[in-house]
């Protein structure tokens, strides 16, 4: 039998709180112990306290409803020793967050996070897990920073970064010189539904504060290395965004334009896609899609509405692969923002880090 982990959701009346809460429903090997919100939901039930809040098409799941919620400050000390690990994904100021999340680890627990807080403190380990799982490697200088034994702090990166990072990382083998990203992103990244956010019906928002600057410097850190004690973010290839936010409920789709140092042909493009596997496809990770990249040959696809939820949302989508007038090539990518951008992918980061021991 597996071993059964014990795990703590921390902003679980959220938007991603609510999707750790369904995926976390029956998943083989971690089972959902505490749920933690804001002072003003704690103690209540969990289906009292997010009351019209659900924005999840199915019903909150049976074992979650009569769970009492706990506050995720004044409460910390009590989970030590209820939990193995917590879920991070709150909606707090960002110096507010950086220090909650280094309070759970001091106190032994580790943090796997969903927020942006940390993913710029140079030993905190932001993970693709198909790509740069060898980042983990630096939680153990993380730990004597902290001063902790098993407590520590890794997070995730932006959401939608899913969309267009996993297609570039299997080119990188030709020589990636720049890339110009146009990423067109679902509503429910900003935690809206249509009936929150009406003024986005029939229209497009061409800003997004923040998302310019992450799409261009997080993958640095992606694709950067371990040296003493920290990652050191990688050179280039430069990359430059826009980041808009469009009438789509989930799934962010990105326009794509790459030269290379070496052209490669198209087909050379499609097989490094249709082969390209990593860590979590190797161990058989629970969450993880059993084909990472797919390829669409339809003009009209990949469509968020059609797509987003290949292999459990957890797959990366690609299509209209052509050459380009400016750069060599340009194509379309798609993830589905909220389960591999945020929740699943911290989930799949989570059983990741379980696999590698980091939570015993």
């Amino acid at each position: 039998m597996q071993k059964q982990y014990r795990v703590g959701i921390i902003g679980a009346t959220g938007m991603v709180g609510q999707r750790f809460v369904t995926l976390l429903e029956d998943h083989p090997v971690f089972r959902p112990a505490a749920l933690l919100a804001s002072a003003r939901s704690a103690g209540k039930p969990y289906a009292e306290a997010v009351g019209a809040k659900w924005a999840m098409s199915s019903p909150i799941p049976a074992y979650a409803r009569e769970m009492p919620v706990w506050d995720a400050e004044a409460d910390a000390d009590r989970l030590q020793g209820l939990v193995d690990f917590v879920f991070c994904a709150v909606n707090m100021k960002k110096e507010d967050i950086k220090a909650l999340e280094e309070r759970y680890a001091k106190l032994e627990i580790p943090v796997v996070s969903n927020n942006s807080a940390h993913r710029a403190t140079p030993d905190v380990p932001m993970v693709i897990p198909e790509i740069n799982a060898a980042h983990l490697a630096v939680i153990e200088a993380q730990k004597r920073r902290l001063g902790t034994k098993r407590g520590f702090i890794a997070v995730k990166s932006n959401c939608s970064l899913q969309s267009y990072v996993p297609l570039l990382h299997p080119l990188k083998r030709f020589g990636i010189k720049y890339a110009a990203v146009t990423t067109y992103q679902a509503i429910s990244g900003a935690g809206k539904t249509f009936e929150t956010m009406p003024q986005i019906v029939d229209n497009v928002i061409p800003y997004i504060g923040g998302e310019e600057q992450k799409s261009e410097q997080e993958p640095l850190k992606i694709w950067g290395e371990v040296a003493n004690g920290t990652i050191v973010n990688a050179a280039g290839p430069v990359i430059t965004s826009q980041c808009l936010r469009v009438p789509v409920s989930d799934g962010h789709t990105a326009a794509v334009f790459v030269s290379f140092e070496k052209k490669p042909t198209k087909e050379e493009i499609l097989a490094a896609w249709r082969t390209y596997a990593g860590e979590p496809q190797a161990l058989a990770l629970p969450s993880a899609p059993k084909q990472f990249i797919h390829y669409m040959e339809e003009d009209d696809r990949p469509q968020p509405r059609l797509d987003r939820m290949l292999e459990n949302g957890m797959a990366i989508c690609a299509g209209r692969l052509r050459e380009d007038c400016l750069f060599d090539y340009k194509f379309i990518g798609l993830s589905h923002n909220t389960l591999r951008g945020a929740a699943g992918g911290a989930v799949l980061l989570a059983e990741l880090l379980a696999a590698k021991g980091y939570f015993d």
